[in-house]
């Protein structure tokens, strides 16, 4: 509401700028183009100032976590060496073991 009646009041301060210190339009000696061009630039002014007057306010800070979550106890493992038979020999190798 403060930044839309600020823009108005911008406006009209600009408004009352052009009316008090124009010359009376004259299209002598084709200066129809800085008129033109003067209209424009004050419509863009407007326009953008009143565009960006009614923004939504910013979001909230703060983190939005998920909930809690239920992890399943680890199963203790340790390493242990074994023995097997291949065929020709005794081997050892190294095997996990969870209890």
């Amino acid at each position: 509401m403060k930044q839309t009646i600020s823009a108005l009041a911008a406006a009209t301060i600009l408004a009352g700028s052009l009316v008090a210190f124009a010359p009376s339009a004259n299209a002598q000696n084709g200066r129809v183009a800085a008129g033109v061009a003067g209209g424009l630039i004050g419509g863009m002014i407007l326009g953008s100032a009143i565009a960006n007057a009614n923004q939504p306010p910013p979001p909230p800070p703060g983190y939005y976590g998920g909930g809690p979550v239920y992890y399943a106890p680890q199963p203790v493992c340790h390493w242990a060496q074994q023995q097997y038979w291949d065929g020709f020999m005794w081997r050892v190798r190294n095997v996990q073991v969870c209890n």
